[in-house]
């Protein structure tokens, strides 16, 4: 049997943090969700990744500080599932991109309806490893991978080689991503996804704050992604402002926000007109 390394390139080591987290989650009695593959995604990088995220996040000489990334996850995944599958309850919501797909195990934990065609948009390395790592399981879903960085001046056509129709509607995930890359990156991907899906398209995505990225408080956190070689990069206090400059019309909610605690949320949610404090947001809404 071919083995494959594990993913090296920092921001893969993110997608397995993510698995691992929602095998954790998955172990709860309590869980917002089960993902019965997330164990096997991250493999022995599991218990490593989470050690260091507990100290960073509940430290055992003071209280904590920075969010709860455990609840945040689970609060992340659960939103974003019941928001992917509603939007392709939709006869005429034929594709859904994720991007990028990292261990990300939809496909083959969720029930999809069969007009669906589901693109996971990844580094041939990161969908490689999961091929490998997913051996034998089937998705539910008419499902194509498409091994290309985001990042490569080609991806469009790459994908649509892969069978995207960018002339009808179609659903964008982009989960676990845009705080690690540049403002100008950032705000190209969102031009590029933009311009590359119909209107009536459906986005959603997370977005830190700019204070989540400069308070002393975050500082824990922040160091363990930047010692991971993975620093956040980019926030913005107004995330709908960002996205309609590329066509869309979205809502910004936090975690904690109606719609997004789902009894987990363990913190006060800030009014939005409050300044200097750390914000996460769940972006969702339409291409026009």
């Amino acid at each position: 049997m071919m083995h494959v390394q594990d993913p090296v390139d920092p921001v893969e080591t993110t997608a397995l943090l993510t698995a691992a987290l929602r095998a954790a989650e998955s172990g709860r009695e309590d869980r917002l969700y089960k993902d019965p593959y997330a164990a096997a995604l991250v493999g022995d990088a599991g218990p490593r990744l989470l050690a260091e995220i507990r100290a960073a996040t509940f430290p055992p000489d003071g209280p904590r500080s920075v969010p709860s990334t455990p609840d945040y996850n689970a609060i992340r995944t659960r939103f974003f599932d019941d928001l992917l599958q509603e939007a392709v309850q939709d006869q005429g919501m034929t594709q859904l991109v994720v991007a990028p797909a990292g261990m990300d195990s939809r496909a083959y934990r969720l029930p999809w309806p069969r007009h669906l065609r589901y693109f996971e948009v990844d580094r041939p390395s990161v969908l490689a490893f999961k091929e490998e790592r997913l051996r034998g399981v089937d998705p539910r879903v008419d499902h194509v991978t498409v091994a290309v960085d985001l990042t490569a001046d080609d991806w469009e056509d790459r994908l649509r080689a892969s069978g995207y129709d960018p002339s009808t509607p179609s659903t964008w995930l982009l989960e676990g991503l845009l705080y690690y890359i540049p403002e100008k990156d950032t705000e190209r991907m969102l031009e590029r996804v933009g311009a590359f899906c119909a209107p009536g398209s459906r986005i959603a995505a997370d977005l830190v704050n700019s204070a989540a990225l400069t308070l002393p408080h975050m500082r824990p956190l922040l160091d363990v992604f930047s010692g991971w070689g993975c620093p956040w990069l980019f926030g913005s206090d107004e995330p709908e402002a960002l996205f309609e400059r590329y066509g869309f019309d979205v809502a910004a909610v936090q975690p904690g926000e109606p719609g997004a605690h789902f009894g987990r949320w363990p913190d006060p949610v800030p009014d939005r007109a409050v300044k200097d404090v750390r914000r996460v947001f769940f972006v969702h809404g339409q291409r026009r």
